[in-house]
């Protein structure tokens, strides 16, 4: 463990073994998953002051940590290896809908009541999946690099900025392709509602990266110690692809 963590490019640390990265890699995966099958397919509504309804989706109250996560992936490890993670989600994501397809599409045995049910919650998954996938790799790439330049720009410092920054953009874009893809089109989702919840998403997902962010901060600070590194990218790749560094 470093008391005083060494400065490199994210470039020159991209298979690096590092002790925790694995375990980040996992929660981030997890959370995307979970929220996208589990919350998404909800439309939640709270009353506001004025007697108005006001919609959402319900995965909004769980997505937001995949995008703290992404910003400690980046922050902590830098770009070249959040590129990995979101590489790795966007194959979780295709695999799950690829086994919701399976699953749903088998014949119930006879006599079992489950299918109707299960058909209404996992029967739009293949929109929900796309939306999933082309708003989480535009995002998540968008998030990561606004993120990795700031902190150049920044030179590491004002570590707020960075977070709730890049989540402003990467959500934005995220909100922005979700919900009409997986949504519009649907009973029980106008258009009027499919914009609520965009503006919804948007707004409440910064707002919980903002609220977050002492959190945030403790958790970077704690991984930096362990893994003994500064990432900055300075000499970076920044194409969702890769082609100068190793992070390919």
């Amino acid at each position: 463990m470093s008391a005083d963590p060494e400065k490199v490019d994210s470039s020159a640390i991209a298979h690096t073994n590092f002790r925790y990265f694995p375990y980040v890699m996992a929660a981030f995966v997890a959370i995307l998953l979970l929220s996208n099958v589990i919350g998404a397919s909800k439309l939640s509504a709270v009353t506001l002051p004025n007697g108005a309804t006001w919609a959402f989706g319900a995965g909004v109250m769980f997505f937001p940590v995949s995008y703290i996560i992404g910003d400690i992936l980046t922050e902590v490890y830098g770009y070249a290896n959040a590129r990995r993670v979101i590489w790795t989600g966007f194959a979780a994501l295709i695999f799950m809908a690829f086994m919701a397809w399976v699953v749903v599409s088998l014949p119930p045995a006879e006599g079992w009541p489950g299918q109707e049910a299960y058909e209404f919650v996992f029967g739009n998954t293949w929109r929900i999946v796309l939306a999933s996938i082309v708003a989480f790799w535009a995002g998540e790439f968008a998030n990561a690099v606004v993120m990795a330049r700031m902190k150049v720009w920044t030179k590491g410092k004002m570590l707020w900025s960075r977070t709730i920054g890049s989540t402003v953009v990467g959500q934005g874009i995220d909100s922005l392709i979700f919900y009409p893809i997986a949504f519009y089109g649907l009973a029980g989702w106008p258009m009027e509602l499919v914009l609520q919840a965009i503006v919804s998403q948007w707004l409440i997902k910064t707002a919980w990266e903002a609220l977050l962010t002492p959190v945030t901060y403790a958790v970077i600070n704690f991984l930096k110690r362990r893994e003994g590194v500064e990432v900055f990218d300075t000499d970076t790749d920044f194409s969702p692809f890769g082609s100068r560094d190793q992070g390919a």
